[in-house]
């Protein structure tokens, strides 16, 4: 087991790392929309999710993968109203490669963010 730390995407806000490598799979912790230097990214759905996107691609990035190796990925979405807004940014990063995927609406997210996703990938 190998812990993945970069400071290319937020540092962990508590008792966790940014990812774990067992075997040739990475497992992302959950991003949310906080920059590389812990700053809270306010937009909107459009927005956060393009920051949880540059921080999965750092994390990603460190553990020796990609968004074109990711196998699974978890949403956590403050709320479903914001699905259709948040499926476009996500279709722009799984365009062709279309990982499984599940999403639920939460009650909060940390910080009180719009959106939390998280990965397994396969190692390069």
């Amino acid at each position: 087991m190998k812990i993945v730390s970069t400071n290319q995407a937020p540092a962990a806000i508590g008792p966790y790392s940014q990812g774990i490598i067992v075997n040739n799979l990475f497992y992302s912790s959950g991003q949310i929309p906080l920059t590389a230097e812990g700053e809270m990214v306010t937009g909107d759905i459009s927005e956060q999710t393009h920051q949880v996107f540059k921080n999965l691609k750092a994390v990603l990035d460190e553990a020796g993968s990609s968004l074109e190796s990711v196998v699974k990925a978890t949403v956590f979405l403050k709320d479903m109203n914001s699905f259709s807004a948040f499926n476009e940014v996500y279709g722009q990063y799984f365009s062709e490669h279309k990982p499984a995927r599940s999403c639920v609406e939460v009650a909060r997210l940390p910080k009180d963010a719009l959106v939390e996703i998280e990965v397994i990938s396969l190692i390069k």
